[in-house]
This record gives structure tokens, C-alpha cells and sequence, in this order.
């Protein structure tokens, strides 16, 4: 058996290169679609991130064995390739918005027929390409995200308002009674408790000195009556 053909070898490696670097792929029949048929899903296959290519049978089956991607069993007839890639602004392409093209335009068209595929190295049977194609986008999805993390930080955000407004009310009414055991100030407390006692003290002063003139008074009687 002689060598292989330089452009064959050079066929292998773009299609090993394209499953390689895609995120999936999906195989469909393309008998029966004209070129200007093929151009118009090649178009809208580009803008979700994919690129449909078609390639002889045999060569595709080398570049994959060597991936070792077993897809054998799909490449029989006229199999055309859908690459999830990228999409035309270089942003990554999308595995359910490529597979929702495919199952749209197959709708209109019947002639393009869905055989299988590849997703993240495992395999993918029709009806899982189909119910791929029913779930969101990626930008759907990363919107959806977004949105439901916004509103989760807001409700956050809103309720941490809510508990040191709640505080701080806390902190004033705690202020306004005056302490912790809402008694008032302790040192204004023990000032007013000493000074009934400084007031009672004051006012024994002028007993005392009531009972210390009556004193003086009666030993100068008693030195009167002893001088006569």
C-alpha cells in the first residue's frame, strides 16, 4: 500500500484539528439541498457559532478514529458536519443555539436530516440534539444569571439596610433611658444619694450649738450663786 496522498493527509488533519477544537459537533444528511439551500444554513449556522463543512466520508473517519471519537456508524451516505466554533464577533459558539438552527431550518427543509453527533467527546443521539436545541441560549442563560444575581445582592443590600437601621434605633433608645438598666446616670445617681445626708448634717449644727449656750449659761448661774 503506498503512502497517502499529501492533499488527503492535509484533509485529516484540518477535520482532526476542527473536532479537536470544537465544542461539539453534529453530522447530518445534506441529499437532496441545493447549493443556494446549503449557503442559507451556512449562514445561519454561522451567526449561533457554527461552521457546516462537508468532507468525503473516509477521511472523517480517520481523523476521528485518531481522536478516538466513534462516530463510525454516522457516516454513511452524504454526511455534512456542523462545528460548534465561534461566531463571526470571535465570542465562543454556542452547542444549543447551533443545534436549534439545525433542527429550525430542518423543519422548512426537509432534505437536511439529523444523524447524530458529538458533545464534549461524548456522544449525542438525535432525539438529545433536539431537546439540546430547546434549552436556552448561552446569552439567555448569562442574562438569566445575571438578573437573578442582581436581585439577590439588592435583596441583601436591602435587608443589611433594614438591620443597622434597626441598630442604630436600638442604639438611640438605649441612650434616651439612659443606660443599659434604663436608670439614668450612676454619677448623677450616687451625687443626688449624698446629698440629703450633707443637707441632715447642716441642719444638727444649730442643735449643737443650742446645747453648748444652755452649758455655758448654767455654769455661769452656778458661779453667780457660789460668789454670794
Amino acid at each position: 500500500m503506498g503512502e497517502p496522498r499529501a492533499d488527503k493527509v492535509a484533509v485529516v488533519e484540518e477535520v482532526k484539528a476542527k473536532l479537536d477544537a470544537a465544542d461539539g459537533v453534529v453530522l447530518t444528511e445534506y441529499r437532496g439541498l441545493d447549493v443556494p439551500a446549503i449557503a442559507e444554513l451556512r449562514r445561519n449556522l454561522a451567526s449561533a457559532g457554527g461552521e457546516y463543512k462537508i468532507y468525503k466520508n473516509t477521511l472523517v473517519k480517520l481523523a476521528a478514529n485518531e481522536l478516538g471519537l466513534e462516530i463510525d456508524e454516522l457516516l454513511v451516505g452524504p454526511t455534512a458536519l456542523a462545528f460548534v466554533g465561534e461566531k463571526p464577533d470571535g465570542s465562543a459558539g454556542d452547542a444549543a443555539a447551533v443545534a436549534k438552527a439545525l433542527k429550525e431550518y430542518s423543519k422548512s427543509n426537509e432534505a437536511l436530516v439529523l444523524k447524530g453527533g458529538v458533545l464534549d467527546g461524548n456522544p449525542l443521539t438525535v432525539e438529545e440534539i433536539k431537546a439540546l436545541a430547546d434549552l436556552p441560549s448561552r446569552e439567555v442563560l448569562f442574562s438569566e444569571f445575571a438578573g437573578a444575581m442582581e436581585s439577590m445582592f439588592q435583596d441583601f443590600a436591602g435587608g443589611l439596610d433594614n438591620k443597622l437601621r434597626e441598630f442604630v434605633y436600638a442604639m438611640q433608645e438605649l441612650v434616651d433611658k439612659g443606660g443599659p438598666g434604663g436608670g439614668g446616670n450612676p454619677d448623677a445617681e450616687a451625687a443626688a444619694d449624698d446629698a440629703p445626708a450633707e443637707e441632715s448634717a447642716d441642719e444638727e449644727q444649730p442643735a449643737e450649738a443650742s446645747a453648748d449656750a444652755g452649758e455655758e449659761a448654767a455654769e455661769a448661774s452656778a458661779d453667780a450663786g457660789e460668789e454670794e
